[in-house]
Formats: structure tokens, sequence, C-alpha cells
């Protein structure tokens, strides 16, 4: 079946299920995806109703309904396919005064994927984003740009690289005007131009909040129309650096979301490198997980680091190790350690999650929590 028509389906089925929320979103990104203006001016139409709260939610999916079953008479856009967009070759960068050193990295990122890079603070995640996205120039190693014939460093080679930091700029105007401005600059004009910039905001959930001024916003409002302004650029490339950091965690778990769907763009997919210190959050989205340690770079199913011979969990319970040790003695239980309010656990890799689930079940055990993080980036972060 094509891409789109399977797309549809799927949001049908979140308004059918009630699920409100993701399918007004997932609606809006087959809209996007669509691109033509009588659909935008139907989504910001419905817009308008979702959020009046006089709406009720059986009217919500009423309408959406009939917007989907409009949506399956049209020609479905071309599905672009996935293609390599930027591969790093041994890249690396030191700082003499600073006496730090980024390991030499290699590592692809392909359209439609989301990377995720963490890592505690000052072990080069910044410093990997800026290198890629031409800030910095490596001391050794290559960066090649599949998508572009631009050259490094050039401002031809940015438009389509975005670069997002921790600290946004300050603007000025509204929400409303300061998209359009944007789309003007990109050669979007007329009623296109105001169309989707209105579009725009709601997807990303400004909707209430695109007559507000820029200072008027929270922190992670903020983030998020930085988001919408960078995405009209239709970036092939977008680099966050820490874009969790002012959200709470379920706003955190709505941009993840957000930048997942988006990037799986059937017109204009992208690739998403972002770096967080938000870890599960982060795993849940991302096809690959990147770890730096003092500068040096750890996969998520890098073999020589994935402790192949253990099952890993952390755990947290009321009781006291002793007691835990008794609930695990029936496991081959290799190590245990302490880790600053949670233990974890170290078994021999024939012995399943299941198989521990299942023992623990049969303790008296007061659990908090229990995780596997036997192929979690957790685990490079265990002492």
């Amino acid at each position: 079946m094509n891409e789109f028509k399977e797309r549809l389906k799927d949001v049908e089925n979140h308004f059918l299920q009630n699920d409100l929320d993701l399918g007004y979103r997932r609606l809006i990104d087959l809209i996007l995806d669509l691109g033509e203006l009588n659909f935008y001016q139907e989504i910001i139409h419905y817009s308008d109703l979702y959020y009046n709260e006089s709406s009720s939610d059986e009217l919500k999916k009423e309408k959406a309904l009939e917007i989907l079953t409009a949506l399956k008479t049209v020609s479905p856009p071309e599905y672009k396919q996935e293609e390599v967009l930027i591969s790093t070759t041994q890249v690396e960068k030191t700082y003499n005064k600073r006496k730090f050193r980024l390991h030499p990295i290699t590592f692809d990122i392909k359209s439609r994927e989301v990377v995720g890079l963490v890592g505690e603070n000052g072990n080069g995640k910044t410093t990997l984003l800026r290198l890629i996205c031409g800030e910095l120039k490596p001391t050794d190693g290559e960066i090649n740009y599949h998508f572009t014939k631009a050259k490094p460093y050039s401002y031809e080679l940015r438009t389509k690289l975005v670069y997002v930091p921790q600290r946004i700029d300050v603007l000025y105007g509204s929400l409303l005007d300061n998209l359009q401005f944007t789309l003007t600059a990109y050669g979007i004009n007329n009623k296109e131009n105001i169309l989707l910039a209105n579009v725009m905001l709601a997807r990303l959930g400004l909707w209430p909040y695109k007559d507000l001024q820029w200072k008027q916003l929270s922190s992670g409002y903020k983030m998020r129309f930085e988001l919408a302004k960078t995405l009209l650029r239709r970036p092939e490339v977008l680099l966050l650096d820490e874009p969790l950091a002012n959200l709470d965690i379920l706003a955190q778990q709505i941009i993840l979301e957000d930048l997942k769907y988006l990037s799986q763009s059937i017109r204009n997919p992208f690739g998403v490198i972002l770096s967080s210190q938000q870890l599960y959050e982060v795993e849940k989205v991302s096809t690959e997980v990147l770890f730096l340690e003092q500068g040096k770079l750890k996969l998520q199913e890098d073999k020589e680091e994935l402790n192949q011979n253990f099952t890993i969990i952390e755990i947290d319970v009321i009781n006291d190790k002793e007691e835990l040790l008794t609930a695990l003695s029936n496991l081959n239980l290799i190590q245990l350690k302490f880790n600053g309010g949670s233990f974890i656990a170290y078994f021999d890799e024939s012995v399943s999650i299941n198989t521990i689930f299942i023992e623990i079940g049969k303790s008296s055990l007061q659990v908090k929590y229990i995780r596997d993080i036997s192929k979690s980036s957790r685990r490079f972060f265990v002492n």
C-alpha cells in the first residue's frame, strides 16, 4: 500500500480510538506532506475548533474524520527515499589550552534517522555538534556532506544544516510575524506564507500563543517556537544541543515524538542529531545512541562495550542490600553494585530478564523501579 495511505489509516485509527492529541498532530503531518493550500486552510479552521474550550471530543473527532475522508481522494505525494546525509571519518578536535581532546569519531546519519548524543557534561557533545555544523574546524579527519555540493563552512551549507544551540537568541514581535518573516526569507510569499506559518504553529502546539510576543513565552515554548521556525526552512539535517533542558517531563516526550514523526516526512525527510541528559527519553525515539566519555565515542550497540556476557538490571527497592541478595540468590548473580540510589545487578547472559522478573515476583521485595539496561547507554553511566 502507498505510504501516504498507510499513514492516513494510522491517523484515522488514532481518532477512532480517541487518541485525539496524537491524531491531531499526525493529521497536520499528512497535510504538510501534501502541501496543498486548501488543506492548509482546512487544518487552520480545524485548529480553531480543536482549541475551542466549548468543542467536545466527539465534535473534534467527527470533524477530523471529515478531513481524513477528503484526504483519501487526493493524489498522494511522492515518497522520497532515505539517503546518507553526513558521514564523519576519524574526526577529532584538540583544545591545547583546555587539555581536552575529542578522539577520532566515525559515524553516518541518514534521512529519517534520529541520533541521540549522550554523556556527562564536558565530554565533547557540543564540540561534536559544532564540528558537524561548521562552527569549528576539525584538527584531523573528514566530514562529508552528501546532500549538497555547497562548500564546508559556507552560508549555503548552513541553510540546510541547522544548528540550534541550548541558548536561543532573543526575538522581537509576535510568533506569527517571526514565522512569516522566516518564510519570506526563504522565498515563500503571498497566501502560502500566512497559511504555512499558521499550520506550523499548530503543529508545534503553539496555536493558543500565536499572537504573543517572544518575551511572554516560557522557556519550553520558546524551544517549540525555535523548532517551528527551523522546520519552515526545510533542513536536511537538524542539530539540537540540549533541546529538552527547560521542558517538563511531558513536554520532553512530546517534543521527542514530534521530532521523530516530523523527520519521517514523506516529501521532506531530514536527519536529527540531538544531545541530551534525558537518556531514557532519547533512547525511545533514537535509531542510534552515541555515548561520549572523556571525548571517546561508544556506540549503543558496540560489541566490545556491550557487556555481552551479562544481563544487567537497574533496580530500586525499599529493602536493604542483604534482602535483595537473598531474593536473587537462586539466579546466577555475578555482581551487585550500589549506584547512588539504585542497585545495578549483573547476571550471566543465560539469565533472561523474564526469569529475573519471575524470581523477584516470588519474593517479598518492595520494588520502586526496575529496568533492563543490558543494551541501554545507561550502562555506560554506571560506576
